[in-house]
Order: C-alpha cells, then sequence, then structure tokens
C-alpha cells in the first residue's frame, strides 16, 4: 500500500457540458491512496486522510501533479517504429511504408519484441490504456495481448481486417476476418484488463461484404468495441466514393453495413458533412480526434466545437494515432490539438484536452467505472507530473497564476521528461529520481 502526495486532479464531468469548474475536483494539497489490490482506495484533500492511513508509506511529490493516467483511443501497435515516414498523403503513406512495416508481424517473435517496446513507450508517456489497431495476424493481436495482461493494463484491440487493395500478404477474405476475429474475441476478450474490438481497416481496404461481416459481429457481441477509420483525407473520401457508389456518402457505407451504434469509434473525421455528423450523433457513436497525424499527413483540421453542437452533439476523444502520429505523448497530441482548433476557429481549453485524454477517452471505451478518474475503487492507474521538468518549465512556472495556466503550459511545453512516475493497477511502472520540486 502506497499514498501519494501532492497536486491532484481528477474530472467527474464533461466540462463542455458542466462548465470548466464543475468538472473537476483539484486539490492544492492531496493525497490518493493505492491499495495493495491496485486499485485507489481513497482520494481527497490530504488533510483529511483517514487515520487508518496512518503509518503506510507516503511518497511526497511536493507541488507535482498527480492525475489519472492517460488513454490513448487511437493508435497503431505494429506502426510503433514508422514515425516520421515521409509520404504524398495518407493513401501514399499507406502504400510506401505502412503495408511494407505490417507484413513483419506474421512473425511471432517480432511480433512479440514490438508489444513489449510498443507498451514501454506507452508508460515512459504515462499512458496506461489504450485501444489500438494491431495488423491481420492473429500472432500479433496474441502477442499484444500477452504482454498487456502480464503487465495488467486496459488495452482493447482486434485483428484488422483488410480483403483489398492492400499486399497479398496483408489480405484476408471477408469469411477469414471474421472467423478469424471470433476466435481471437473469444480467446481473450474479458481476460483480466483485455478488451476486444472489431477492426475493419477502413472502406478503402475492406470489401462490402468484409464490412457487412464485421457489422456481423456487432450484433452477436452488441458490448463489444468497434474500430475503424472514417473521413480522415480528400483522396482516401474519393476512393470510398467510387467503390462505394450506391451510398449517399462515407459514413452511409458503415451504416449500411451496421458498423454505427453507441460502441463505434471512428478515428479523425475531418471532412463529415452536417448530414453525416446527424446520422453519427443519432446513432450514439464516437469520432477520435488525431491531430498530430492529421497534420504530419496534411488532412485536414478538425473542428472540435463543430462536431459537439448541441443541435446534434457526436462525442469526441484523442489519440495519437502512431505512427502517422508523431509523438506517443499525449502532451504533444493536446498541444496540436489546441493549435488545430485556434486554426479552425474552434479553439479549445486545457480543461477541454485533458478531460479527453483522461476521462472522457475512458467514456468513449466504455471503461469509466474502472479508468480515468481517482475516484476510489478504479484502478490506481496514476500518472504523476512535473511543471518544473525542464529549466525553461521551470522558469515558465514562476509566471502560473491559475490551474489552467498549469495545464495550458504542460499542454504547451511538456513531452516525456514531465512524467515522472507512471502507474499500472498500483504497480509502479516508470520512475524518475531526483529532488522534488
Amino acid at each position: 500500500m502506497h499514498i501519494l502526495t501532492g497536486q491532484s486532479l481528477t474530472f467527474h464531468d464533461d466540462p463542455l457540458i458542466v462548465g470548466a469548474e464543475r468538472a473537476f475536483v483539484h486539490h492544492q494539497r492531496g493525497a490518493v491512496v493505492i491499495g495493495d489490490d491496485g486499485m485507489i482506495a481513497w482520494s481527497g484533500e490530504a488533510s483529511a486522510l483517514p487515520e487508518t492511513y496512518a503509518g503506510i508509506v507516503k511518497i511526497d511529490h511536493g507541488n507535482r501533479l498527480i492525475l489519472p493516467g492517460f488513454i490513448d483511443a487511437h493508435l497503431h501497435f505494429p506502426q510503433y517504429r514508422m514515425i516520421a515516414a515521409y509520404g504524398a498523403d495518407l493513401l501514399d503513406w499507406l502504400t510506401r511504408y505502412t503495408f511494407v512495416e505490417e507484413q513483419r508481424y506474421g512473425d511471432p517473435a517480432i511480433a512479440a519484441h514490438a508489444a513489449e517496446a510498443f507498451l514501454d513507450e506507452l508508460a515512459r508517456n504515462g499512458i496506461t490504456s489504450c485501444l489500438a489497431f494491431s495488423t491481420i495476424h492473429p500472432e500479433a493481436l496474441d502477442a499484444l495481448f500477452a504482454a498487456a495482461l502480464a503487465r495488467d493494463m486496459t488495452v482493447i484491440s482486434g485483428k484488422t481486417m483488410m480483403d483489398r487493395n492492400a499486399p497479398k500478404a496483408l489480405t484476408d477474405t471477408a469469411q477469414a476476418g471474421y472467423d478469424q476475429s471470433k476466435a481471437l474475441l473469444e480467446k481473450w476478450h474479458g481476460k483480466g484488463r483485455l478488451g476486444y474490438a472489431i477492426t475493419p481497416r477502413f472502406a478503402v481496404t475492406s470489401s462490402r461484404a468484409q464490412l457487412e461481416a464485421a457489422g456481423a459481429l456487432c450484433r452477436e457481441y452488441p458490448g463489444l468495441l468497434m474500430q475503424t477509420h472514417l473521413s480522415e483525407n480528400a483522396a482516401e473520401i474519393a476512393a470510398v466514393a467510387r467503390d462505394f457508389p450506391d451510398a449517399v456518402d462515407y459514413t452511409d457505407v458503415y451504416d449500411r453495413a451496421g458498423l454505427l451504434g453507441s460502441h463505434s469509434l471512428f478515428a479523425h473525421g475531418i471532412h463529415l458533412s452536417e448530414r453525416e455528423l446527424a446520422r453519427l450523433s443519432e446513432a450514439g457513436s464516437a469520432i477520435v480526434h488525431c491531430p498530430t497525424s492529421n497534420n504530419f499527413l496534411g488532412s485536414g483540421l478538425f473542428r472540435y466545437h463543430h462536431a459537439r453542437a448541441p443541435a446534434r452533439p457526436v462525442d469526441v476523444g484523442l489519440g495519437c494515432d502512431i505512427g502517422g502520429g508523431t509523438s506517443f505523448s499525449m502532451f504533444a497530441t493536446m498541444r496540436d490539438a489546441y493549435v488545430v482548433s485556434q486554426l479552425a476557429h474552434n479553439r479549445i481549453s486545457a480543461f477541454d484536452a485533458f478531460y479527453m485524454a483522461t476521462l472522457g477517452n475512458a467514456r468513449l471505451l466504455r471503461r469509466d467505472d474502472e479508468i480515468g478518474s481517482l475516484a476510489p475503487g478504479r484502478y490506481a492507474d496514476v500518472v504523476v507530473i512535473d511543471p518544473k521538468a525542464t529549466p525553461i518549465m521551470a522558469e515558465r512556472a514562476g509566471l502560473t497564476e491559475s490551474l489552467h495556466d498549469l495545464l495550458f503550459q504542460l499542454l504547451i511545453m511538456a513531452d516525456d521528461r514531465a512524467v515522472i512516475e507512471t502507474w499500472v493497477k498500483g504497480k509502479r511502472v516508470k520512475e524518475i529520481r531526483g529532488q522534488f520540486t
């Protein structure tokens, strides 16, 4: 059992809906009690710590910030080493780099090494849970889930389904994709903290028959998440329109296959029409904003407040989208989300960004009863952040006058050096020793 003390911050609601000041609990001098079972036993103002915890080992983080572990709602496990691959646009980048790299993952040894490296990098950046794509290979998903299970992490993933417009070594069939997905979800879903997500890559690489097979899985297993890509890039949208001429639009392609629903997450969603946003809202589906990837590939500017307009609100999460994304850091992801919102004249606040990176993403993953906050009974997934991690950050901290100032400073300036400790289910998986500030 441990007690972490320092500034604590946890969200309990969406600042866009309830207002910033009502959305979180912040203690200038807070405490989080981590139980021997790996759960949060108590959290609150340090001065109110119950006597029952007297004598428990305390780790005093001074003025450092204690947060629930970051959650990434969209990234690609087999692309972890592909950051900074130059491509003309999304489809060119996929063909020249991604499909070449992903073919390696039929080798269990390569997949096992990659799984460890991938999860290490998440922990180094304070990310304690994620929703990730794998490849078409069952061996790759086995490796990722085995590594995550050994670490007691919440990892949700699925075999990627692709039956066209990809190298032969990376394609299955509609039936094989269905059969292998079903076998894998029966093997892994619900084991430890693991979850299975039905994962057709996107309409460019899945035939109508395969999308319908994925829809059949959604109906058979209504509690599972479904993840895919939607409306990321102009060339992609044009390709889908050519291949599915009877569909009203890109979203309608998925709708006709039975892939819209309250457990469906669509990455990107940059160029959606009003009709598409209204249909996503009606179905209860969500968009995962991937700003560093959108910027790197020149895909466009996502408008957060536009997507969430009260007349037809669509829930929005946040993902680093490695390897189109340029950093595993949730700080870099939030920073680009802010910059994009400025360019799109749709500015978000630091509260919006940190909400998405914690409780907001937990809600999208349907795991907010387990992760995303410091509330008692949740897994003790915790990240400790140092606002003075670098000399210039320490200088900037001298100007901080409010919690929003602090969060905004971190959003703009922080990186993995600011992540002092990462805890996953009560185990410290990253630790930097040194003078507490």
